[in-house]
């Protein structure tokens, strides 16, 4: 058990959020999702996190015996914290919003979603605390969403790339068809979005996590000498004009590129720090039980 003003602290420490100031995504996004619905953030959510859109969302009891992990606040993700809970505990998620990214191999989604009312009632009144990390958790070295994904591959980072999301990586010798086969197996998904070029020889990669489909971004990596490219999203299957014209973007670009891209899910590809470093981090430093809540559907 510890004390949750100690934890958060120790937990901003880790990802420097006061450095970072004001999260670039969403500062935009919760406004955007909450303010049509008329649901009043500014006064629920934490007064911290409503300047800083990273930290501490919603402040329950002082004493913490369990730290759930997990990417988005999905609706079974909710309510298996709700369920499995004590008064005190606290769920850290690595989004504040639930981002429906759709499925390569079936419905596109809406986009970013609002955490429904009942659940953050529910929340409130047993006394739970929500934390997320953003941009600091992409970027850090440390307990980070894409240098989780590196150590699993027993990579070597040699670059970054995507303003720092991004990093190039040296690997032994592989191929296409290997690199798909250990992905689905470090991120215990049923299939991959792949698109690009079978390879026979690979030994340098990109890797960033979650929304690495951006054709700027690939470019950049391929400049730099990957042979493959591992993210959580080859392509935006967000069903809206925005979403349309990134697929479209994205198709043009596939037909000249010489990588391998490979699509884990974005939620996949976040989750892996949680269950690995972020897991690893938080027993090391406190007396306290991480339990993982994996989606019920990775794809989605």
């Amino acid at each position: 058990m510890i004390n949750l003003s100690m934890l958060e602290k120790k937990l901003d420490e880790l990802f420097q959020l006061d450095r970072f100031g004001s999260d670039p995504a969403f500062s935009r996004f919760i406004p955007m999702v909450y303010d049509p619905i008329g649901f009043d953030w500014r006064n629920v959510f934490h007064h911290k996190f409503t300047q800083q859109f990273n930290g501490l969302m919603l402040k329950g009891a002082e004493e913490v015996s369990n730290v759930f992990l997990a990417v988005f606040p999905t609706d079974d993700v909710l309510t298996k914290f709700l369920v499995q809970s004590q008064e005190g505990d606290l769920l850290f998620m690595h989004h504040p919003l639930f981002m429906e990214c759709g499925d390569p191999r079936g419905a596109w989604g809406k986009g970013f979603v609002p955490i429904k009312e009942h659940f953050i009632d529910a929340v409130r009144e047993k006394k739970l605390s929500i934390y997320t990390c953003h941009m600091p958790m992409d970027v850090n070295k440390k307990v980070g969403t894409s240098i989780s994904i590196a150590e699993a591959f027993h990579a070597t980072v040699v670059d970054s790339f995507f303003e720092e999301c991004g990093l190039i990586c040296e690997i032994p010798e592989t191929n296409t068809e290997a690199l798909i086969r250990k992905s689905l197996q470090i991120f215990d998904i049923p299939y991959v979005d792949f698109e690009g070029r079978h390879l026979s020889k690979i030994n340098r990669i990109a890797i960033v996590a979650g929304c690495g489909d951006k054709v700027s971004a690939m470019k950049e990596a391929e400049e730099k000498g990957a042979q493959a490219y591992i993210t959580g999203e080859v392509h935006c299957h967000i069903d809206n004009d925005y979403g349309r014209q990134r697929y479209q973007q994205m198709m043009e670009y596939v037909n000249q590129t010489s990588m391998s891209l490979i699509g884990v899910s974005h939620a996949a590809s976040e989750f892996l720090v949680k269950k690995t470093q972020m897991k690893n981090w938080l027993e090391k430093h406190f007396d306290i039980h991480c339990i993982l809540l994996p989606q019920d559907k990775w794809w989605r």
